[in-house]
């Protein structure tokens, strides 16, 4: 019959998955409890973070080491380590820990773009704001997270793919960005008809096993919507600063408020809301017609007690056949113009 101290030793040599530091160091064993009669073994662990996939591997090793060691059957439950204990590992970190961009150790400010509904510039939003950083100097990459609607290396004119070096996925840097996709993954535009526990592996993969190096800002073009796919992505996340793009539609706003939603409800920061399509502009007259109507960008931001970061006009960037990249505003561009503004306001907030 396995003991209280025999569970405590075991247990103790595991890895909280984040930290990377054993159950003993972080003191993650919160309670044990054993049933004799029925040779039950239950226990409460603290990690750096719940609700992941790290949670649910880390469940796996728990199981098998108890069983192994005579246990029956094995009950847990996970709580999160108090912000002190996190506090104790910050500057601490192993090199292992620099590998893992969600780490609670990393530095990389992560910023995720979203959208209640398809068909409102997310995905432009997200590449041109990524280029807008980059040119303000900062150290930027963009993780295409729209596994379904994967756009983002057309849109940057992309025509590599990553290289495989040692295990570790090199992102193709376009326009200053690093950039990595499902689009990457797939061959002709074949439709992607995973599952989500697959799904759940490749952006896994795409935080943990590329190799992005020193980074300022990671941003996440997220799928449209508040489905399983972006939810996953939210509760994976230690932490992010998250941008809702909408258009003028009051309909459209409407929507885009329940993505907003569930970034408060997984305890993650709205830093803003940009209003896309807000306009057309004439070339000839200069008059600004207002296609979709007005409002639902300042509506928005109230409703989600924010900041607008701007407002973007319907509109075109001028294409260039020797650096072709079909969605990217030239900074020189009147649009690309307000998106540096977009990203100055970015770097001041997050």
């Amino acid at each position: 019959m396995i003991n209280e101290q025999q569970v405590r030793t075991l247990l103790g040599a595991l890895n909280d998955p984040f930290l990377h530091r054993t159950l003993e160091e972080t003191n993650g064993i919160s309670e044990v409890s054993i049933k004799e009669e029925k040779n039950h073994v239950s226990v409460k662990l603290a990690i750096a973070k719940i609700n992941s996939a790290e949670q649910m591997q880390l469940q796996g090793k728990v199981v098998e080491v108890l069983k192994e060691a005579g246990a029956a059957t094995v009950g847990i439950r996970f709580e999160e380590l108090p912000k002190e204990v996190l506090e104790q590992f910050r500057g601490k970190t192993k090199e292992s820990d620099n590998e893992n961009i969600l780490s609670p150790n990393s530095k990389v400010k992560i910023i995720s773009i979203a959208s209640g509904k398809g068909g409102v510039g997310k995905s432009t939003v997200s590449v041109n704001l990524a280029v807008a950083l980059a040119r303000l100097g900062k150290k930027v990459g963009l993780v295409d997270a729209d596994i379904y609607g994967f756009s983002v290396p057309d849109m940057m004119g992309v025509k590599d793919i990553p290289q495989i070096i040692e295990d570790r996925i090199i992102p193709v840097e376009r326009k200053g960005v690093k950039v990595i996709s499902m689009g990457f993954f797939v061959e002709n535009n074949t439709p992607v008809v995973w599952r989500g526990p697959m799904l759940g592996k490749v952006l896994d993969q795409f935080f943990k096993d590329v190799e992005w190096g020193e980074l300022d800002f990671l941003l996440l073009d997220l799928p449209p919507g508040t489905g399983d796919v972006a939810l996953d992505i939210h509760q994976m996340l230690p932490t992010s600063k998250e941008i809702v793009v909408t258009t003028p539609h009051p309909t459209a706003a409407f929507v885009a408020a329940r993505a907003g939603a569930m970034a408060l409800q997984t305890d993650h920061e709205i830093l803003g809301v940009i209003e896309n399509m807000s306009w057309y502009e004439s070339k000839s007259t200069g008059e600004k017609e207002f296609v979709f109507g007005k409002g639902g960008g300042p509506k928005l931001a109230d409703e989600l007690r924010t900041e607008l970061l701007g407002q973007l006009p319907l509109g075109q960037p001028d294409w260039n056949d020797i650096d072709f990249a079909p969605s990217v505003y030239d900074e020189t561009h009147n649009t690309g113009k307000i998106y540096l503004e977009i990203a100055q306001k970015v770097i001041e907030k997050a």
